[in-house]
């Protein structure tokens, strides 16, 4: 005596199922690509800025000077371990990259939404130094009152 074999067929509530889900999840994409992103807030504008250069005097300390007329806006001795390491990295990036080194100016922006950034206009290189705290944020927001915080 010999037996049949028969195939088993796939059911075919889940096969619709998932052909459904991957319809769906078609049909979502579309619409979404069609209305455009979600609106963010607003950009934030700069409320400060000043641009700036370095040099180091011969006791160690790292003399900030305006960019434009090259007057001293402050003086950052031992206890600015945070400015000096921000700008050695940023000096020793415009090395590597063939863009010089401390000659260049910085710029440091106070924003709108609370943020301070500095950048390199050399590289073209962002620091957002909220990443780094309040202490050492405030070692950079002094460079942008009137009198650069000269102590």
């Amino acid at each position: 005596m010999t037996t049949a074999i028969v195939p088993r067929r796939f059911p075919r509530a889940p096969l619709v199922g998932g052909f459904g889900l991957v319809g769906l999840a078609l049909l979502l994409a579309v619409v979404g690509r069609l209305n455009g992103p979600a609106e963010g807030p607003p950009p934030a504008a700069s409320i400060g800025v000043v641009e700036f250069r370095v040099a180091d005097r011969a006791d160690g300390a790292v003399r900030v000077l305006d960019a434009k007329d090259g007057h001293e806006i402050s003086v950052a001795t031992g206890q600015a371990g945070f400015l000096r390491g921000i700008l050695r990295s940023m000096a020793r990036e415009r090395r590597i990259t063939g863009q010089g080194g401390r000659e260049g100016a910085f710029r440091l922006t106070a924003w709108n939404d609370g943020r301070l950034t500095l950048d390199d206009l050399a590289t073209g290189r962002r620091i957002d130094l909220e990443a780094f705290g309040s202490d050492n944020v405030a070692v950079f927001a002094h460079l942008l009152t009137p009198q650069g915080g000269n102590s």
